[in-house]
């Protein structure tokens, strides 16, 4: 029997061993997509307790608290920081071969040194322990800079001032840049209800009105300039579904005036809008040497109650199920049309498109970049083992990967750094079994560049 989770935890192999603890373990991280707020990294607070950095924003927690029962009091409601952790730990006990125990555990060892398993027995003598950590000045700054991270990009909407950004380019002790990413959902979504007011809110920030469609582009040159100016290189855009239809400028003219007037927009118009805005946005990406993200196939918020109480981003939301490939291909091209297409990454929430995404990506390179049209790292409900050694499979496959930009956070906690320990020891768990069985040749030193490259080095390229 091995050990629970020891130093080779995940590597089955003598070569996988050496590529992970030579090469992969010491690698910094380049987190490009995350959902950590700059106001958090900013003022550095000290955390309440374990309970606040842990489950104070992790919907991955809160989704398997509620399958197992957990009333919403313990999970997001009034209960005390140890209620809370104490109903965590009962759940997690239970959760044999979900990521979250392994993550738990990882999080546990690495920040806490706390190698015995978290249950209900042990669930108040580890919360006392973390928490004497955590006052003990285990601020924000010093989790990412314990964690190696090298740079980190948060996501931020077009009003935003960026203010905490500016802050970090004068304080920042975490060893880490600490950039914007542009991430402009809400003004794509003219069918919302509250699309009037976010239009409001552009025109305060930018100083200008918003009375056309070519009014509209022009606040959002501005805005992207402005993160531009901040550091920001990334884009990044939740496509539930993939918009691809066509149409003139005075369509796109009454549909904008009608959202702005509280009309209904009817699904027609929405995909023209949406496919009109995206193309001109890839065009200003384009110009700016930034990446463009496309998070595809989510459907959000499906459990209305949750919603009215809480909000979006809780843990209730699921996977879309709609043909992607077409209509993708199709936006690709519109998007190319006037300028080159950005770097782009592609994600899709549902694997049965992923195969296709990468075929499609590979498709679509510029002469001498290497991956200019690239999959994005598995997604949410993906980045776990297998979610992971099928990403990689269907990379190595159909792609390079040699090529791939490795892991993401795509979390709202500054425990979460473990995950890219995790994917490093799959990915050299994977090569460890390819060479074991003859596959690929044992040659330590090409293995290990692979390893740091899509470990750090070709996330990091993105960026200088």
């Amino acid at each position: 029997m091995k050990p629970f989770m020891d130093q080779n935890f995940l590597l089955g192999t003598p070569t996988a061993r050496t590529l992970f603890h030579d090469v992969a373990a010491s690698a910094p991280i380049c987190d490009f997509h995350c959902h950590i707020p700059p106001k958090q990294i900013a003022e550095n607070k000290p955390f309440r307790s374990i309970t606040e950095a842990w489950l104070g924003g992790d919907h991955y927690k809160w989704r398997a608290m509620r399958i197992a029962g957990v009333p919403e009091r313990r999970i997001t409601g009034d209960a005390s920081d140890l209620e809370k952790f104490e109903a965590y730990a009962a759940v997690v006990e239970k959760a044999v071969g979900n990521p979250l125990y392994h993550w738990t555990h990882l999080e546990l060892q690495r920040y806490f040194g706390v190698e015995e398993p978290l249950t209900s027995r042990s669930a108040t003598s580890i919360f006392e322990h973390c928490n004497a950590l955590l006052d003990d000045g285990m601020r924000p700054q010093e989790l990412i800079a314990r964690s190696n991270v090298r740079l980190l990009c948060t996501t931020d909407d077009p009003i935003d001032a960026l203010e905490w950004h500016e802050q970090l380019s004068v304080r920042n002790d975490s060893g880490a840049t600490i950039l914007p990413a542009f991430r402009p959902d809400k003004v794509l979504n003219p069918a919302d209800a509250d699309y009037a007011a976010y239009l409001e809110n552009l025109k305060e920030v930018s100083g200008d009105t918003v009375g056309s469609f070519a009014d509209l582009k022009g606040i959002l040159v501005k805005r992207i300039d402005y993160f531009h100016e901040h550091g920001c290189r990334l884009s990044d855009h939740a496509l539930d579904t993939v918009p691809f239809a066509r149409t003139d400028e005075s369509k796109l003219d009454s549909i904008l005036n009608g959202a702005a007037s509280g009309k209904p927009v009817s699904q027609e118009s929405l995909v023209q809008f949406r496919t009109a805005l995206l193309k001109f946005l890839a065009e200003e990406y384009s110009r700016r040497g930034w990446t463009m993200q496309l998070h595809i196939g989510a459907i959000r918020n499906i459990n209305a109650p949750m919603f009215a109480a809480l909000g979006s981003d809780v843990g209730c939301d699921a996977m879309n199920d709609l043909p992607i490939a077409a209509p993708l291909v199709g936006l690709l091209n519109i998007m190319s049309e006037d300028q080159p297409l950005p770097r782009t990454l592609l994600y899709c929430l549902n694997d049965k498109d992923n195969y296709a995404l990468n075929v499609i990506a590979g498709a679509l390179q510029r002469d001498g970049r290497a991956s200019h049209v690239a999959m994005g790292p598995a997604w949410w409900y993906h980045d776990q083992r297998d979610g992971m050694v099928t990403h990689l499979r269907n990379l190595a496959n159909v792609s390079m990967l040699s090529e791939f930009i490795g892991m993401t956070t795509d979390s709202r906690s500054l425990l979460s750094y473990t995950r890219h320990e995790y994917f490093r020891r799959i990915l050299c768990n994977l090569l460890g079994d390819w060479v074991e069985n003859g596959e690929y040749p044992a040659d330590i030193e090409l293995l290990g560049d692979i390893v740091r490259r899509v470990s750090f080095e070709n996330a990091y390229r993105l960026f200088v």
